[in-house]
């Protein structure tokens, strides 16, 4: 009678042993219910082969540059980020939003759900508007505001207006920057080095000065740095220093905020295809081999930050505050 139950036992066990292994290889079962099993499988995407590598056309602009004149065009994710909700409700200011890193980020959030200003120089109003069409027919609200950040009253003007326009702000981006090749500290104009200055240092101070009393607690302030801060190049002498500046606005800021909920990160970037380089970000020669000397062998593209810019200001990061998160094909120190 004990043997019997053993195997009755035994019998029962192999049975749910094969109900179990069912549940495992059954997609429809996994998904919990029958489309997962149609769903298309993303394919892997080999990232040496995925984007344009050197050499690049030789191209100049003037200051500040338009992407939509450069060649080949950068990726900002126009077409390929798709968003799920992520941000849903949020209310973000991205500076220098037009173009580059900024404008992958500005479209990654309203995608994610997000409303959304950008800030530009007017010079850069074509591009600015290229933006805006492609997020108003998506139906999410984004709103473009121009002006120069050198300009204080313009940085507390410009958080007014996001307040105004968006009826909130819990995500701050400070990213514009302003970058320029010198050979020589000698050729440092005093212009050149207060413009660097301004648009790196003191626009972010002022504009997150501005802008705190308004930010909630789950609040995010991100940053763009650079992997010069770590390592920096011999013509970028001065950019270089503000952005070993904006890692400690960075790591300095968070440790003043985590009492209040509110955290701060930074995304520092190798070489990146941005309007920045080609209007004397980077020298003429140079630039024809961008980023030819990562592991990845090319230059990145604004598209390939934005999701580090979206997961820095989810909720889902809440633990992460005075980090710098590094995307540089294998570059950099973050």
């Amino acid at each position: 009678m004990k043997e019997d139950k053993n195997m009755t036992r035994r019998h029962a066990l192999k049975g749910l042993g094969a109900s179990v292994a069912t549940l495992v290889v059954s997609p429809a079962l996994a998904g919990g219910d029958s489309g997962a099993a149609t769903q298309k499988k993303n394919p892997l995407e080999n990232p040496l082969d995925k984007y344009p590598k050197p050499p690049y056309p030789k191209q100049t602009q003037p200051h500040p540059g338009l992407a939509s004149k450069m060649e080949p065009l950068p990726d900002h994710g126009e077409q390929s980020y798709v968003g799920s909700g992520r941000l849903r409700g949020r209310k973000a200011l991205v500076t220098g939003g037009d173009s580059g890193i900024g404008r992958a980020a500005a479209i990654a959030f309203a995608r994610e759900g997000a409303d959304v200003v950008i800030n530009y120089l007017p010079a850069e109003e074509p591009d600015a508007q290229q933006v805006v069409a492609l997020l108003q027919g998506e139906g999410h609200k984004i709103v473009a505001i121009p002006g120069d950040l050198t300009d204080k009253s313009f940085c507390e003007n410009l958080v007014e207006q996001t307040l105004a326009k968006l009826g909130g702000l819990d995500i701050l981006v400070n990213n514009a920057g302003y970058q320029k090749s010198n050979l020589s500290i000698l050729d440092i104009s005093e212009e050149s080095f207060d413009a660097t200055m301004k648009t790196n240092i003191y626009a972010p101070f002022w504009i997150t000065k501005a802008a705190l009393p308004h930010l909630p607690p789950g609040s995010a302030i991100i940053a763009t740095t650079s992997v010069q801060a770590y390592d920096p190049s011999e013509n970028l002498f001065d950019y270089a220093q503000t952005k070993a500046a904006n890692v400690a606005y960075v790591k300095s800021l968070a440790k003043q905020l985590g009492p209040k909920g509110i955290r701060v990160n930074g995304v520092s970037p190798g070489p990146v295809w941005t309007a920045l380089q080609v209007c004397g970000g980077q020298e003429p020669d140079k630039l024809v081999d961008f980023g030819k000397d990562t592991p990845l062998a090319r230059a990145g593209q604004p598209a390939e930050l934005a999701s580090i810019f979206v997961q820095l200001a989810d909720n889902g990061a809440s633990f992460s505050t005075g980090q710098i998160y590094g995307a540089a094909g294998g570059g950099g120190h973050p």
